[in-house]
């Protein structure tokens, strides 16, 4: 019988997942082999946005899965066209790119705009500027452009004409912004960077450069996006139109999908032969995106993720006011990142861990933030009982700091 042990025999030791083996969900539920229940508020790191086996998507996913999975990129296919047009009709974007995941929407993303800037203003046009602590994937190119130093090392020569600026910082990128420049990657709220938002002027300012020096403007909505926030992508809460803008994670609501949205100009440079997905836009996946589309695109269900928000910013306050753990607690929406004091700084690990102790899932973001993704229909007894567990979770994380 297999068990936690047989992934360290056979599986590549790049993760080191926890003993819980589930073995079923249902909505912002889950069960381990033993039939234990815990509540859900990481959301598969914000993938699971309409919960566990919601029943359109069961109902989509096995319709068609009975009709067709799979036709070679030489044709399309009905659910991706569909699809296609929906996220027209939503978004700015005019023209749609359909991958597997993040990592593969980011690497389509950085490559049109190289290839773009190559096309229209020369071979100089290279230089990509992106920020410290963000996150971008986990390709040679991604993890390049991401500003976390853990994620590349080791892996090198890396891609070069890459650097670096300061997030929140609009003056670290004007120092070295340049003709030369053919793109600025940005996520709106840096996730796995500590779960830190981008200000409304930063953002419009990193408009006004890349418009004075023709450079693209990539939002890296990978986990702001589908809904997370409150509206269907953060560009829309921020008033700022990317000339390029990546999905996925909630986008398939668990099944792996990615998308890279842009402008018919800009999507020209990717002619015939350029770039390619065996499985991007398969019918499968794009009909399971779709309803999940149709869901979180409805603006009732988006007034209520940010009601929601209030529910556990509120519940998560008055955590902090018992037990004084939280250095700040911050994100928009349903992603949400609450980073602890000087003197626990570290250890989020440890306080997760202790979350699943009483039954809770949640996330951190890096070392000393703690992060909520839940289902973006997560119902509010999920909300109290999660809270309830969370508090009972600290208490014992505080007990455990106290001398011996």
């Amino acid at each position: 019988m297999t068990n936690r042990s047989t992934f360290d025999d056979v599986m590549v030791p790049n993760y080191s997942p926890l003993a819980v083996i589930p073995s079923h969900g249902k909505g912002s539920r889950l069960w381990d082999e033993d039939n234990n229940e815990y509540i859900d508020l990481a959301g598969g790191i914000a993938v699971s946005s309409l919960g566990h086996c919601h029943p359109k998507l069961v109902q989509t996913l096995q319709q068609q899965t009975a009709q067709l999975w799979h036709v070679s990129n030489v044709m399309t296919n009905q659910p991706a066209l569909r699809l296609a047009t929906k996220l027209t009709e939503l978004t700015f974007a005019e023209k749609v790119y359909f991958c597997n995941s993040g990592a593969e929407a980011n690497e389509a993303a950085l490559k049109l705009a190289r290839k773009y800037a190559f096309d229209k203003f020369g071979a100089e046009k290279t230089e990509i500027i992106s920020f410290s602590n963000s996150f971008h994937g986990r390709t040679l190119f991604t993890v390049s452009a991401g500003g976390q130093a853990k994620y590349s090392d080791g892996f090198g020569p890396l891609p070069s004409d890459i650097k670096h600026a300061t997030f929140n910082d609009l003056a670290s990128v004007e120092a070295i912004i340049s003709d030369k420049t053919c793109s600025v990657i940005v996520e709106p709220i840096q996730g796995e960077g500590g779960v830190s938002s981008a200000s409304k002027d930063f953002l419009n300012g990193l408009r006004d450069l890349c418009d004075k020096y023709n450079a693209s403007l990539i939002f890296d909505e990978i986990q702001t996006g589908a809904g997370r926030i409150g509206e269907l992508y953060a560009y829309q809460h921020y008033n700022v139109i990317p000339d390029i803008l990546t999905s996925a994670k909630g986008l398939g609501g668990g099944f792996p999908f990615g998308a890279m949205l842009t402008s018919t100009e800009i999507a020209s440079s990717f002619v015939v032969g350029t770039h390619g997905s065996t499985y991007g836009g398969n019918p499968l996946a794009c009909a399971v995106a779709e309803s999940v589309l149709d869901i979180i695109s409805d603006q009732q269900l988006l007034d209520n993720v940010k009601s929601k928000h209030r529910k556990f910013i509120d519940g998560l306050d008055h955590i902090n006011q018992r037990h004084n753990i939280f250095k700040d607690i911050r994100g928009m929406g349903l992603l949400i990142g609450c980073e602890l004091k000087p003197e626990y700084q570290g250890k989020a690990k440890d306080l997760m861990d202790l979350a699943l102790e009483q039954n809770l899932l949640i996330l951190v973001a890096g070392p000393n933030v703690m992060r909520l993704a839940p289902s973006l229909i997560i119902p509010d007894e999920d909300i109290a009982q999660g809270l309830m567990s969370l508090d009972k979770a600290i208490e014992k994380f505080l007990g455990n700091q106290a001398p011996a």
